[in-house]
């Protein structure tokens, strides 16, 4: 039996029920929105789940008695986008009856978006971006990097880890989706090849007729041989013959069901020489290398630097967006270069301006050139420049320079507040 996992996010979305009618859980398919709904609500609740098909008739016949059935309580409603119209009578309940903690609805895919939605429930509801796994999660302890370098970045250089290539190879090929973590490998492709054929052959064709699933599957594929790449549009239409015409309407189905994800540049105007595009990745890295087919030994193997490296890009990318969810520190994810060539691979803006810079590398040892990026944009930002910190496979933190750090991945979750 899977365990049990605490979903660190779940006292947020409690606190946002006492004060708003209703919250929506967003985010892919199995990566736990279900499970956690469930919880959250208690055993005093109604759950109603509209992938079953009884269920989805008896709302679609009688929407308004379906949405209050629950009267004074809890009322779960769990995959609403199978049945978008539904939010126009979620809709008007709320506005008779703005009783907060009323509606806990869950969806694979964003409302804005969805075929057949006509209202977004703006301003009656709050949003939540529910993703998989973190792995402070996954390892029964709280982890929340931003707030553990913005309590004392001296401490930085103290950081140990035991973690190896191999480690790091292993964490990324299982992945962050809850049922899959204790699955072994051959069971494990088998469930990424059901889950892929399940979304792109059922829920993007839902969504919109106009998709073939030949098609989306080049456009992930592609996407996942070129984790944390800069987004082409031009050429990834030109690489997977899809028409460039509908290269966007793919890309934005895809994000809408949680299995690409994007990093927009950070242009703060320090030199007027920022440019750049979106960093785009597949979601999980799990599912990343299944696409990819790209073995956790094949990861391990030092001729592969380049790509495990995009791939832990890709994988703490995700770590700290999932933080950000439950973080003490509010701040916004980017990526950063200028014409020169610098380039810094994530840059953390909190909400005062500061800024913490990150450059994620697969070797396990510090170098000068490591920094550079880093050291550029310190020298630029001056006050607002909090940290630069180089992550990579390491055992020991590492002071450089002023304000300048490596430190290992497992950081992210050994090191908070």
């Amino acid at each position: 039996m899977t365990e049990m996992l605490q979903r660190h996010i779940a006292p947020h979305i409690s606190q946002l029920l006492q004060y708003f009618p209703g919250v929506i859980i967003e985010g892919a398919r199995q990566v736990g929105k279900s499970t956690l709904a469930s919880t959250i609500a208690g055993s005093d609740a109604i759950i109603t789940n509209l992938d079953l098909e009884q269920t989805r008739a008896a709302a679609a016949a009688d929407p308004v008695g379906f949405v209050e059935q629950a009267g004074g309580g809890l009322l779960v409603i769990d995959e609403i986008q199978r049945l978008p119209e539904l939010a126009l009578a979620v809709k008007a309940s709320i506005d008779n009856d703005r009783r907060p903690g009323r509606f806990l609805l869950t969806g694979s895919s964003s409302l804005l978006r969805v075929r057949g939605t006509s209202d977004s429930l703006a301003g009656r509801v709050a949003r939540h971006n529910l993703y998989g796994l973190s792995r402070g999660e996954a390892y029964g302890v709280w982890d929340d990097f931003a707030a553990g370098v913005l309590s004392d970045v001296t401490k930085l250089p103290q950081v140990t880890s035991t973690w190896t290539r191999p480690d790091y190879a292993q964490m990324l090929a299982v992945g962050s989706f809850p049922e899959v973590r204790q699955m072994p490998a051959p069971i494990r492709r088998t469930w990424f090849e059901s889950y892929l054929e399940g979304i792109v052959g059922r829920d993007l064709v839902e969504l919109s007729r106009e998709v073939r699933p030949a098609r989306t599957t080049s456009i992930l594929k592609a996407l996942a041989g070129r984790p944390s790449g800069e987004l082409v549009k031009a050429k990834l239409a030109s690489e997977t013959s899809v028409p460039a015409r509908t290269i966007t309407n793919y890309l934005d189905l895809l994000t809408d069901v949680g299995l690409i994800y994007n990093v927009a540049p950070w242009t703060p105007n320090i030199t007027k020489r920022e440019i750049g595009r979106v960093k785009t990745s597949v979601i999980d890295s799990g599912l990343a290398l299944w696409l990819g087919r790209v073995s956790e030994q094949q990861l391990s193997r030092i001729e592969n630097g380049e790509y495990f490296g995009s791939l832990l890009e890709a994988f703490v990318t995700m770590e700290l967006l999932r933080q950000r969810g439950w973080s003490k520190v509010r701040y916004d994810i980017f990526h950063w270069r200028d014409r020169d060539g610098s380039e810094v691979d994530l840059v953390l803006e909190l909400e005062d301006g500061q800024v913490i810079a990150l450059e994620i590398k697969a070797a396990s040892s510090f170098t000068a050139k490591q920094f550079q990026g880093l050291k550029k944009l310190r020298d630029a930002l001056g006050d607002r420049f909090l940290a630069g910190i180089v992550l990579n496979t390491s055992q020991q933190g590492y002071r450089y320079a002023d304000k300048l750090f490596g430190v290992p991945i497992a950081s992210l979750w050994q090191f908070s507040d």
